[in-house]
């Protein structure tokens, strides 16, 4: 069905889920045009926007990440930090009090995860930039989380989980859509928005 902003909420300054906290109104859902709903996330375009009701107050627990130029390229190897409150293993759930997990992984080379993901048919495309080592990365829940590093000591969001390998095994990176590449649509419509 359609995504309605009605559908959701954003969570602020909370790092558990089962705590509830103060939750921002979301007014509009911007999904960017590529992106084919019955084709899912590996189809590229798994990016979107949320508008919301009113402005976000910073403070010890709520800060800023920048977003990254079209043309930077984080070399592979860099160490950065995903954050998601996916399952913790392969149909293991993350418990209860289900505690924002972070883990720190390097990029990997698109040349290399391109390579591993044709071992099982699967195309990785030039939105989408891959992190994760052996044990070390996203899973099922983690979704629209943010794949953030700190870049000549600025943290830029560099990615949004996308999507894994069907059963998070461990020898297959994250697959991320590369924030880089969205940058000039992103700021077409956050500096459109009032």
């Amino acid at each position: 069905g359609r995504l309605e902003p009605r559908h959701f909420g954003v969570q602020v300054g909370q790092v558990n889920t089962s705590e509830g906290g103060i939750l921002q109104n979301v007014t509009e859902v911007i999904i960017h045009p590529n992106y084919n709903p019955m084709l899912g996330a590996p189809a590229g375009g798994d990016v979107a926007l949320l508008k919301l009701e009113a402005p976000i107050m910073l403070s010890d627990r709520v800060n800023l990440v920048t977003l990254p130029h079209p043309g930077l390229r984080v070399p592979a190897g860099t160490r950065c930090w995903v954050t998601g409150w996916g399952n913790i293993r392969f149909h293991v759930p993350l418990p209860v009090p289900h505690h924002l997990q972070e883990v720190e992984v390097p990029i990997v080379e698109n040349v290399v995860c391109r390579w591993k993901y044709r071992e099982i048919n699967t195309i990785v495309k030039e939105d989408m930039l891959c992190a994760g080592s052996p044990g070390r990365g996203v899973c099922h829940g983690d979704s629209g989380g943010p794949l953030v590093c700190n870049w000549m000591g600025n943290w830029l969001q560099v990615g949004v989980v996308s999507w894994t390998q069907r059963y998070c095994h461990p020898e297959f990176p994250g697959v991320y859509a590369q924030v880089a590449f969205y940058y000039r649509w992103i700021l077409c419509h956050v500096s459109s928005s009032p």
